[in-house]
């Protein structure tokens, strides 16, 4: 239920300054920048707006705290680490509080963000007293290879909205475990929850500059600089392909080590001897988490003939039952989009599909009044070349085409240039096998609508990115190997 007082200390509570060298500061300029609640349209709060000068006095604060931090003890690292998953814990409902406030989505989709978050923390706390190296003797005999890891460096992060939380857990958990500064930059719709994450490690106990976080609506005219400046030596980057391609082209002059997590144009295969009940639950997870706003979201439905009918019917019937509303409402499943523009592609992609024939199961229709409402929507008989098979939604909107053999579904989940994620819904275990192996994604869904998880690999192949964030390669991405080889013992 809306508790508007409740609301107002969540707010009140935090920072709306720039952090920098573990201190809280105004933008050197002293502008601010607006955030707004994308259910009313109403202004939450106004953050300092950064502008190149705060950006580089973040880098050099970074730069600064960096030799100091590689040298702290991994264990040390790890209880600082610790700490923060448990504060984070502690504060849930406050954190997810926040996050419906300023994202849109339902309180208990943020408690579930919050916890995924967290669990970030706590991996990567176990994984900084893990980082191994080796010895060995050489092939010939008469020398040694001493094998060692140590901290890439300052590293830089820019993180989307759709995610506000565990997009930047995901990168400064291990970050921090491996020894590594950070300079961060927040979407500017979202930022209250890096700007609490960052007083929370803060109380942690992270030492000053260690983590640097700059809120900033001139992304190019603050990130650029940082980049191209030769002392970062690292980006991690989750957002839109195009706008990764102008990053790595930026970091190609001083040759940074890049992490990528872009676009998806994920495909959610049902075959005739799926488990139905199982693949629309699988849908609804794959679908309607965070309204459809995610690079994973299941965005091209591909049913085989012989349940295509059934399957429609009970997805249908599904999303049109859910409640749609301002997320603190109780009893409320689906939120607002994030913004106008958010809502405007939603509304012209599916106004292009109805044009080229596609038929409206439920939904379809942009509400009216405050808010960037969508409401849940199924298409059936949708053609091959309406842009929703090709652009991602990031929306409630479930496109189905029908499928008749194994071959056509595999050809049409491949025809992207994307290849983040695919879902597959089967019940026979040599096709299970057989089309994981040839879906071209780096993550695949079987029988389950839900990939994402701090102790696995997420990353994918194609244009969706580079590099691997979680699971025991996450640290990988942060560490540089160093071989030393040793003479005079043979």
């Amino acid at each position: 239920m809306t508790n508007p007082d409740l609301e107002r200390k969540v707010l009140e509570a935090v920072p709306t300054g720039l952090l920098i060298g573990g201190e809280w500061r105004p933008a050197a300029s002293g502008a601010t920048t607006k955030v707004e609640d994308p259910s009313t349209g109403e202004v939450l709060a106004e953050v300092a707006d950064a502008g190149p000068e705060d950006g580089m006095a973040a880098l050099a604060a970074a730069h600064e705290a960096q030799a100091g931090f590689a040298a702290m003890a991994p264990r040390e690292r790890g209880e600082i680490l610790r700490r923060a998953y448990e504060a984070m814990i502690g504060r849930a409902d406050d954190l997810a509080l926040l996050m419906t406030l300023e994202m849109g989505k339902p309180l208990a989709e943020s408690r579930g963000e919050v916890t995924y978050a967290a669990e970030f923390f706590r991996w990567f706390a176990e994984e900084a007293v893990r980082i191994g190296g080796g010895y060995a003797t050489a092939p010939a005999g008469g020398s040694r290879f001493l094998v060692m890891k140590q901290p890439v460096g300052p590293c830089v992060f820019i993180t989307p909205w759709n995610f506000p939380l565990a997009m930047g857990t995901r990168k400064i958990g291990p970050a921090i475990a491996a020894g590594c500064t950070v300079v961060i930059k927040p979407a500017p719709q979202t930022p209250l929850s890096m700007l609490a994450l960052g007083q929370l490690l803060l109380d942690a106990g992270l030492p000053a500059g260690v983590l640097n976080v700059i809120t900033a609506t001139d992304a190019a005219g603050v990130m650029e600089p940082i980049i191209t400046d030769g002392r970062a030596r690292k980006l991690s980057f989750t957002g839109s392909t195009g706008v990764g391609k102008i990053l790595l082209r930026q970091c190609a002059d001083k040759v940074l080590r890049t992490s990528m997590e872009l676009g998806g144009n994920a495909s959610f295969l049902v075959f005739d001897d799926a488990d139905l009940d199982k693949a629309v639950e699988g849908a609804m997870l794959a679908k309607m988490r965070n309204m459809g706003e995610a690079c994973t979201a299941a965005n091209r439905f591909y049913v085989q003939r012989g349940v295509a009918e059934e399957f429609a019917a009970k997805l249908a019937e599904r999303m049109g039952g859910l409640k749609v509303g301002r997320g603190t409402e109780e009893g409320v499943q689906v939120g607002p989009l994030v913004d106008a523009k958010g809502r405007e592609k939603v509304v012209d992609l599916v106004g292009d599909a109805v044009e080229n024939g596609a038929q409206v199961k439920v939904g379809g229709r942009a509400a009216d009044g405050p808010g960037y409402f969508y409401p849940p929507t199924v298409l059936v008989d949708v053609p091959k070349e309406s842009r929703l098979n090709h652009e991602e939604i990031f929306g409630p909107v479930a496109p189905i085409s029908v499928f008749d053999t194994e071959s056509e579904a595999l050809a049409a989940a491949n025809a992207t240039e994307f290849g983040l994620v695919n879902y597959v819904f089967t019940e026979n275990l040599n096709r299970a096998l057989r089309v994981s192996e040839k879906l071209e994604s780096g993550m695949v869904g079987l029988n389950t609508g839900l990939v994402s998880n701090p102790a696995a690999p997420f990353g994918g192949i194609k244009e969706s990115g580079l590099g691997r964030e979680g699971g025991t390669v996450g640290i990988e991405e942060f560490l540089e190997v160093k071989y030393v080889a040793i003479g005079g013992l043979g």
